[in-house]
């Protein structure tokens, strides 16, 4: 049974990439059944989650400017009555307090860049929110690769996050067509 795969490639690497992939599968069993390209640049970045953010302005590969910070949103608790009621409110209070403060790095980070893409991950709905902005008006409707399965933001997670985010996505089919 023929099963597909996802490779990410680095944009500088594709083409000598695809030339030994076509030269290791002339009639071989691997097949491309799709290429994603995602070549915006300069490229917005926003990774956000309740322990962390990251925003980045990107061009080409180049990391132009960049903001990784740590907000303490409190987790879940097990305590019941009005005690699991006041921690809810005190987590919905530290999550609107990290969404603003992402949303000031972010706007103060990419300035009048004129971004061409989007890139986001980490927590779908802070990601939401922090896009309601009016002063985001302009990336909210860019192009944009979703990658919402990263952990934690730090540097190194916005690193690879860039990495993956400026990939080419192979979709590579395995087996017999």
């Amino acid at each position: 049974m023929p099963s597909t795969r996802l490779v990410e490639v680095a944009p500088e690497r594709f083409d000598a990439w695809l030339a030994r992939f076509e030269a290791a599968n002339p009639d071989g069993p691997q097949r491309i059944c799709a290429v994603d390209r995602f070549d915006a640049s300069p490229l917005a970045v926003l990774l956000v989650r309740r322990g962390g953010y990251a925003v980045a302005l990107v061009a080409q590969s180049a990391l132009v400017a960049h903001k990784v910070g740590t907000r303490h949103v409190q987790s879940r608790t097990a305590a019941g009555g009005w005690s699991q009621q006041r921690f809810a409110r005190r987590r919905g209070n530290q999550a609107d307090e990290l969404v603003r403060a992402v949303r000031d790095h972010l706007v103060r980070v990419l300035g009048d860049a004129g971004c061409v893409g989007l890139l986001v991950g980490g927590d779908r709905t802070l990601v939401g929110e922090v896009l309601e902005d009016p002063r985001l008006h302009g990336i909210r409707d860019l192009p944009r690769r979703e990658l919402y399965d990263l952990p934690d933001p730090n540097r190194a997670v916005l690193d690879r996050a860039i990495e993956r985010g400026r990939a080419v996505r192979v979709s590579v089919r395995d087996g017999e067509p």
